[in-house]
Parts: C-alpha cells; structure tokens; sequence
C-alpha cells in the first residue's frame, strides 16, 4: 500500500480495460514523475474528450455533433451498412481504403458469460434503420471469435428473412483476434471476400 493519493491514482488505473495491477502501478509512477504541466494537459485532455465526444445518433460511432462525420459524407453509399463490434473497428476498416459505405456501432457484442446479450447493443437500432433507410446490404463485420460470430448469427437470422443481402467478412483474419490488430492488407481482403450468411 502506497501513500493515500498514489494508491487511490493506481486503483483508478488498475480500473481501466486491459490495465492489470502491475501495470496500473508502472503508469501511476510514471505520472508522477511527469512534469506538473504535462499531467495537468493530459487530466484536461481526458476531461475534454469525455465532455465533447457522443455518440453518433445514428450509427453510434464517436461524434462530436448529432451525427459523425461518415454519416454526414454524401459521397458514402447510404445503401450498404457495415456492422461493427466498436468505435475503433471502424478505423481498422476505413484504413483498408475497401468500404465507402456507412457503419453501425453495435457498442459490443453477446457474451453471456459477461452477461451482454441482445438487449445490452444497438440491434433494434440497426432494425430501425434498414426499415428506415432503405439499406440493400449488410456486412457483418464482427470479430473472428466465439462473440463476434455468435453476434453475427444472432443478426443474420434477424436481417435475412428482411430480403436484404446479409453477408459476413471472409476468412483472413485470425480467429480469437480483433479488427483493431489485423494489418489493412488482410482487412481489406476480408472485406473484398465476404460471403452471404445463411440464417
């Protein structure tokens, strides 16, 4: 146990996803060490962000207006929509240069182990808007493991039966892993593979 302030600074890192005790430790120091200016931008920079940032109200992705800044490019195809698990998905796949689409944010994905199931993402949300918007395409974009094809089941047997194309990312990405780590290479050839999902 450290002094009031530092333990109470390493718990509140240990609090972040991926942040284990020695690691919350190591950047605690490494806080302090920091010049008191630094410290101080970077408590305004997060408070900033938290402040300013949204969602998108219509996909979900990060936005500092109503709707993000895919949303409003009228050079995207409104008729083609890419699933996702989250916001940094979407970087992954714009950097493939392959989808000039639009996205939607599904905030997750089923896990009932962690006990996330439909209700906890943006699936009557996707619903609304291939009855709204008139989308021809669905790409089910979700992570290669057991949640993200779990999810992008659970989607294709409810946006199949709809008469819209529902297809999935082909294979290339390695299982278990996340969008966010695949190289734009082996994205972008997913993408240009993808195949029709059967409910």
């Amino acid at each position: 146990m450290y002094e009031g302030p530092v333990q109470s600074l390493i718990e509140e890192l240990g609090r972040l996803p991926g942040i284990g005790p020695k690691s919350a430790q190591r950047l605690a120091f490494h806080v302090l060490k920091l010049p008191l200016e630094d410290v101080k931008r970077l408590a305004r920079t997060i408070v900033d962000a938290r402040e300013r940032m949204s969602w998108c109200t219509r996909c979900f992705n990060l936005a500092e207006a109503e709707l993000c800044k895919i949303c409003l490019d009228d050079r995207r195809d409104p008729t083609v929509v890419c699933v996702v698990e989250e916001p940094r998905d979407i970087v992954a796949v714009e950097r493939t240069r392959e989808f000039a689409g639009r996205y939607h944010v599904l905030q997750g994905a089923i896990s009932p182990l962690s006990g996330v199931g439909p209700e906890q993402l943006r699936v009557r949300e996707l619903l609304a808007r291939v009855e709204s918007e008139a989308i021809a395409e669905v790409i089910l974009c979700t992570n290669p493991n057991i949640e993200g094809d779990t999810t992008a089941m659970y989607l294709a047997r409810l946006l199949n039966p709809l008469g819209i194309h529902v297809t999935r990312i082909a294979s290339g990405l390695p299982v278990g892993g996340d969008l966010e780590y695949a190289d734009e290479i082996t994205l972008g050839r997913a993408l240009v593979g993808r195949r029709d999902v059967a409910s």
